[in-house]
């Protein structure tokens, strides 16, 4: 695996992001295709707190010492928990980049990481730093996916009854 290729593309993907993120109504930020989907404003939020409180933070704790347990997350509840849609969409997006940045310098600065150092996770077995580096990336993909089908749905709705499948969809 080249690790270093990954670091780059979660780089690349703070761009992405924030093209993604640029120019949004307070409307389209926290409208919702559902009532069990995301809004933009709650994807911002939950890449957030997944950067903070999750990936970065678990892997330095697998390359510092993996058998410390982790903290408990709940992504899934803490869209509603800390009532993400209620948030400003420009402070939770400088929040988000600065904590990508933050992550990007903390992987830039590591010495020599033991990237098969592993954790014994009580429900996941064992899972390898390299592991933690490659699904970070996956979340940011899957992310992205998840925005521009956001995009496209809110589209969709605002020139209702417009038919968008002349658009290759």
């Amino acid at each position: 695996m080249n690790h270093q290729q990954i670091i780059t593309h979660l780089r690349a993907n703070g761009d992405v992001f924030k093209y993604l993120f640029a120019n949004l109504t307070d409307e389209q930020a926290r409208w919702r295709p559902g009532a069990d989907r995301w809004s933009l404003l709650e994807v911002i939020n939950h890449l957030y707190d997944e950067e903070r409180e999750d990936f970065r933070k678990r892997l330095a704790l697998v390359l510092s010492d993996p058998d410390v347990p982790w903290p408990a997350i709940d992504p899934e509840g803490w869209v509603l928990q800390r009532a993400y849609n209620e948030r400003n969409l420009n402070e939770s997006l400088e929040h988000f980049f600065r904590e990508r940045l933050t992550s990007l310098k903390w992987l830039h600065d590591l010495e020599s990481p033991d990237w098969q150092a592993t954790h014994h996770h009580p429900k996941m077995g064992p899972l390898t730093a390299e592991l933690l580096l490659a699904n970070w990336l996956a979340h940011d993909l899957f992310h992205i996916r998840q925005v521009n089908d956001l995009h496209f749905a809110y589209l969709a709705q605002l020139v209702a009854p417009v038919f968008l499948g002349y658009s290759g969809w």
